[in-house]
């Protein structure tokens, strides 16, 4: 019997390292995919990215619109709202055999509680990760514990998860399927970019993302500030933007880019959504990327490239030698871009090796997500590390 498998997918970072995996399923004939889009994928702020899925040949199941009109704390919670009931009534129809999410974000949240009530297994990408200045950690760990499968990137990951009670047995240390992308998409070239994207690069690009520190108050537009001022002083040097997320904070951040890219047109451009190849191949010919991001600290590695990791949104994930944190002052940016630089620093650049896997992890999910017995797998033992456990 062919085995239904719906991937739920809220936010353009999260397709992109999706996408492998959701190729994969589609191509396996012992498997059903059933493609479920919601959040700012189908948002016109943030670039309509549900395009983006559609011009890579899957067909999307169901759509839930969640209506991101505000960014406020009970915006966001309305948002949620919305998402449980609608993504409730998909369950329902679609009937799907297992769920897979990724990561951490509050829309991602949402789906697993509905797939919990609705009764349907879930499997979970991306647990055991810490980032202790986002809100991301608590959605992340609850997940965790709604979850009957685990793929984790690193053995870390995987103790992190055993120690939050699951079972070892369906906690899986597969690699970042990031990686995956990095290794098997045939990225652009400079030339390829200049002509798609429409402006020049110049001796020096950095690629900026920066998002709220969702557990810190009103602290975004006053940080980014400090940021946009130490970049506004570099010479010969092209700035691109990738506007925030949905956040609390994030339309704050995205108006202070507006304003200084129409300002300065000259060294900087702005894009709402990038699309997940042209980011990769942006990121592989800048000379650093600098924000607060987790693709900073997962994909540029891979690429040998700078990152500077601004404040404490990221605290808690493994970090190469290729990565740069400062707190989010001015004097501290500076000094850390000034750093990527030297020649000692570059030195560093060629020796980074990433953490995250092999590149394989695409193929190891669906493998367990096809072979697996679903039968009474809803129902959780405490696993208790030290103890004997049954079955």
């Amino acid at each position: 019997m062919i085995r239904k498998v719906c991937v739920v997918t809220g936010s353009r970072a999260e397709y992109g390292v999706l996408r492998p995996l959701i190729k994969e399923i589609k191509e396996d004939h012992g498997l059903k995919l059933q493609l479920v889009v919601t959040g700012t994928h189908l948002s016109k702020e943030f670039g309509l990215t549900y395009k983006e899925i559609n011009q890579d040949g899957f067909k999307i199941d169901q759509k839930v619109n969640i209506y991101l009109n505000s960014d406020s704390s009970f915006g966001i919670t309305k948002s949620m709202a919305d998402e449980l009931v609608g993504i409730s009534k998909v369950y329902l129809k679609l009937k799907p055999d297992i769920i897979v999410v990724l990561g951490d974000r509050f829309e991602i949240f949402s789906a697993a509680v509905a797939a919990v009530v609705v009764g349907i297994p879930i499997a979970h990408i991306n647990g055991g990760e810490v980032t202790k200045g986002a809100i991301d950690d608590v959605f992340r760990h609850s997940i965790t514990k709604m979850s009957s499968f685990h793929f984790v990137s690193t053995n870390e990951y995987k103790k992190r998860v055993i120690q939050l009670g699951e079972n070892r047995k369906r906690v899986f240390n597969v690699g970042s399927l990031s990686i995956d992308s990095i290794k098997k998409l045939k990225l652009l070239s400079k030339k390829e970019l200049k002509k798609i994207l429409g402006f020049k690069f110049k001796s020096r690009n950095l690629l900026v993302t920066y998002h709220p520190v969702t557990l810190e108050k009103n602290t975004a537009g006053k940080q980014f500030k400090y940021l946009l001022s130490v970049l506004d002083s570099l010479k010969d040097t092209q700035l691109i933007f990738t506007k925030a997320n949905a956040d609390t904070g994030g339309k704050k951040i995205n108006c202070l880019i507006d304003k200084y890219t129409a300002k300065n047109p000259d060294k900087a451009i702005s894009f709402a959504s990038l699309g997940h190849l042209r980011y990769l191949s942006m990121m592989k010919v800048v000379n650093g990327v600098i924000g607060n991001s987790s693709s900073g600290i997962i994909e540029a590695p891979s690429f040998k490239v700078a990152t500077i990791n601004i404040g404490d949104r990221q605290e808690g994930r493994l970090r190469t030698k290729s990565i740069i944190d400062c707190k989010p002052t001015k004097k501290e940016i500076s000094r850390a871009i000034a750093k990527i630089y030297t020649k000692e620093f570059q030195k560093k650049l060629k020796r980074v090796r990433s953490p995250y896997g092999d590149g394989n992890a695409a193929t190891r999910i669906k493998k367990v997500l096809k072979t697996s017995k679903l039968k009474g797998i809803l129902k959780k033992s405490f696993y208790d590390i030290g103890i004997k456990q049954k079955g």
